[in-house]
């Protein structure tokens, strides 16, 4: 074996040598015939002979020849660039409503563009555009000529700079072993640019470079292309962009920080100025036309959009992590690929539902202030002060721990610099933020004091989630409300405990008595007892129907019926009918002490009015590619839960919240919804020391959740009605209807509750009532421990909504 290589590598050697021998020969034989030639030959052979070389040179850089000069631009990538492009998010009535980006791109075609912004471009940027092949040489040799005068100019074509931006041959592709070499670097970079720019101009017309050109470049505030920079700075289109506005633009381009017109207009319109006299030189605008152009100031409509501006702010968000997982198994960045989202958002509705939020909030807020003014609000729900509430949220800031770190624990410093006054942007609900002089502390005391809320509208037919507020305000609570917030329920629980009744074989008719009830039970091995009581403390002590116990949510009937079926049976219910949050398997839990989200809550109330058949909420109707190809569609699949005699029966008793007498859902009266020939339901809720208010109304087509409490659990109305979800939350669904039904654009959702079975129900519901109506109209839990009801533990927002 060693005899053959040793042989193998003679036989090598042999070969370079004879090689290299034969080189000097031909180099001998042709310089004799060099000399031989005339001088003009000579000159032609230095020439021809040169251009041979630097053909040669770009080939082997070109196809990075023994790994000297790293990778290149491949036609590949050159037919199909990859370029950073915004997601836009659709609503269902075809408005855009926002986009996902981390370079803000919109692509526009060739016709999209205005003809005045092409000619300012070519004459300030690449005067022989249409005469070069990528490389303007001409334009080389000037600029080495005005080196040699001390002068420095450009030589890049626009083909070279979309080289640059498009393909970013300066730091996404190496340069190879050479590239260590100083100074070769650069010429390495550059040959690239060179050899890529004469490959685009081989493979796109002129127009199509010119379009890409302004597709990709960077105008700066975060606007990559002409159709965001001219949205950014003249809230206008490409197509319309006008000598005096393409020049700003046009002028950008040399530096975008030095040449910003926000930052520095005056250079901003010395640099317009210039390329302005530079369409006089090319004989594209008359010098009348530049003088009076030059004396116009820059007139900007400047909004620099970022990627949470516009509308459903909170749904955005929370869809940004609906998405994630679909992300990574289909390898698609929605900041990047340029996606067209369509959504079941209505952006109509979700109008309609931040206002009512608004408006009902500001209420809250008002009732909130009056209702705890000189006192402190921060008390547990025995009335105890909670000493170290504050304390214990600046904990969890992000300037708790940035101090800790740098004042190594020492507590006299932390608690020195936590209430140092300085300025701190704080929400307003008349200026939207206002700066304050507070501390940490003062600011999380501000903070803390507001009320907060979420609505979710859906289509129980559908599942189609048609509006979505995720809380009085993103920029200062960003934590959803809807879907990632869970909090108790209280009452519109009930919704499974009696589900689980009519499942057992009871009937809305069915009569149990309102008394007092007495729940022994075993937990952790220990015997308990727990007796609830109504919201009033009372009791009638006789006989009243299901349909009658659940309009007026008495709490004693539900605490019957549960002790009936048993608690594992509700939590079955909850789970078929939509809740996906586990749940605490204790007495306490038929009238909602276990956690849920509103989403999830409203999405259950969905499967009663939708006859038993379940469906997941759908946020998004389909994902196409930048190409219009489908890549994503919701699952459609229904699934019945529960018999369609039951869920007839539990539409009863949610239609029975607005005809039993003292209903609690009857406060919808009070709203001008009845005169659209459409029915209501619901059901109303209150965790026990009143900081969460809940109600979801429902009617054949469209139903509605709201929420409406503290941002910790803590912070409550003290005592009786004020803080009861027929007070609070309720009013938000009764406004939000009333702009719907009364927008001809949404007449579909005009209907009634059909008034007879389209299957034969062996039960009867058509009962009546007649007791006063002011004897139990509460909602409320009572007389119940903390351990029971108000044990789990807080939802905090980190930085609890400050901004500072």
């Amino acid at each position: 074996m060693w005899n053959k290589f040793i042989n193998l590598l003679y036989i090598t050697i042999q070969w370079c040598v004879a090689s290299w021998n034969n080189f000097f020969k031909w180099r001998k034989a042709r310089k004799a015939r060099y000399r031989k030639l005339v001088w003009y030959r000579k000159i032609a052979n230095v020439i021809i002979s040169s251009l041979v070389l630097f053909l040669l040179y770009l080939f082997v850089v070109d196809i990075n020849l023994f790994w000297l000069f790293g990778k290149s631009p491949n036609l590949s990538s050159i037919s199909n660039p990859n370029q950073n492009t915004a997601s836009v998010i659709i609503s269902a009535d075809g408005k855009v409503i926002g986009k996902y980006f981390s370079e803000n791109r919109t692509p526009v075609t060739y016709d999209e563009i205005s003809p005045v912004l092409i000619k300012t471009l070519i004459a300030t940027e690449d005067v022989r555009f249409y005469k070069h092949f990528g490389v303007d040489f001409r334009g080389l040799f000037s600029a080495a000529k005005d080196m040699t005068k001390g002068k420095t100019r450009g030589a890049s074509t626009i083909t070279q700079q979309l080289v640059k931006n498009m393909y970013k041959t300066r730091n996404q592709y190496s340069t190879g072993l050479f590239g260590y070499i100083p100074g070769v670097k650069l010429i390495i970079m550059k040959t690239k640019e060179w050899v890529t720019a004469f490959k685009i101009e081989i493979f796109y017309s002129k127009k199509d470079i010119l379009t890409m050109y302004l597709n990709t470049v960077d105008f700066g505030s975060n606007s990559y292309g002409i159709h965001t920079a001219a949205k950014t700075f003249f809230k206008t289109t490409p197509a319309k962009l006008n000598y005096e506005q393409s020049a700003t633009l046009v002028g950008l381009l040399k530096a975008t920080s030095t040449y910003s017109p926000i930052s520095h207009p005056k250079k901003s319109k010395e640099r317009r100025n210039v390329v302005l006299e530079n369409l006089v030189s090319h004989k594209i605008i008359t010098r009348q036309q530049c003088d009076s152009l030059k004396q116009i100031p820059i007139r900007l409509n400047y909004s620099m959009e970022e990627n949470y501006d516009g509308k459903a702010l909170h749904f955005r968000a929370y869809l940004a992590k609906y998405l994630s997982e679909w992300e990574k198994e289909n390898d698609y960045d929605i900041y990047a690929d340029g996606l067209k989202i369509y959504v079941a958002l209505d952006s109509k509705m979700q109008q309609y539902a931040e206002e009512a939020v608004n408006k009902q909030m500001r209420s809250v807020q008002r009732k909130f202030d009056d209702h705890w003014r000189g006192q402190n609000p921060w008390q547990d729900e025995n009335h105890h002060e909670i000493v170290n509430f504050v304390e214990d949220i600046a904990k969890k800031t992000k300037t708790y721990a940035m101090l800790k770190a740098k004042y190594e624990n020492n507590k006299d410093s932390i608690e020195y610099y936590l209430n140092k006054v300085h300025k701190t942007k704080v929400f307003d609900y008349e200026q939207g933020e206002k700066t304050m002089m507070l501390s940490v502390l003062d600011s999380i005391r501000y903070m803390n004091r507001f009320m907060h809320s979420s609505f979710v509208a859906m289509e129980p037919n559908t599942g189609h989630v048609k509006a979505w507020v995720g809380d009085i305000d993103f920029k200062f609570f960003q934590y959803d409300k809807v879907a990632q917030a869970k909090r108790q329920p209280g009452s519109t629980f009930k919704l499974f405990v009696y589900t689980a009744a009519i499942m057992n074989g009871m009937s809305p008719c069915d009569m149990v008595t309102d008394q007092p009830v007495t729940w022994d039970y075993v937990e952790n091995g220990k015997p308990k007892s727990w007796s609830p009581h109504n919201a009033n403390g009372t009791f009638m002590r006789i006989p009243v129907t299901l349909k009658l116990g659940f309009g007026r949510s008495i709490n004693t009937i539900a605490v019957q019926l549960a002790q009936k079926v048993g608690i594992p049976e509700i939590v079955k219910y909850a789970h078929l009918l939509g809740i996906r949050t586990p749940l605490e398997e204790k007495p306490s839990l038929c009238l909602g002490s276990s956690d849920v989200s509103l989403l999830e809550l409203v999405n259950s109330f969905g499967t009663v009015v939708n006859e038993g058949v379940y469906k997941d909420p759908v946020l998004i109707t389909r994902i196409e590619d930048r190409d219009g190809k489908v890549i994503y569609q919701p699952n459609t699949e229904q699934k019945r839960v529960i018999p369609y005699e039951a869920a007839w029966l539990m539409t009863e008793l949610l239609k029975g919240g607005m005809t039993e007498p003292g209903a609690t859902t009857q406060a919808l009266w009070a709203f001008n919804i009845f005169r659209h020939n459409t029915d209501f339901g619901g059901k109303t809720g209150t965790s026990s020391n009143h900081s969460d208010a809940w109600f979801v109304g429902v009617s054949p087509k469209l139903i509605g959740g709201a929420w409406v409490g503290g941002e910790h659990r803590s912070v409550h109305f003290r005592t009786g009605h004020l803080g009861e979800g027929s007070k609070n939350a309720l009013p938000i669904f009764g406004m939000f209807m009333e702009k719907v039904l009364a927008d001809e654009t949404f007449a579909k959702y005009k209907a009634k509750f059909p008034t007879k079975p389209k299957e034969e129900i062996t039960r009867s519901y058509g009962c009546h009532s007649y007791f006063p109506p002011d004897s139990v109209a509460s909602d409320s839990v009572t007389n119940t421990s903390e351990e029971e009801i108000d044990g789990m533990p807080s939802v905090v927002n980190d930085e609890s909504g400050i901004s500072q």
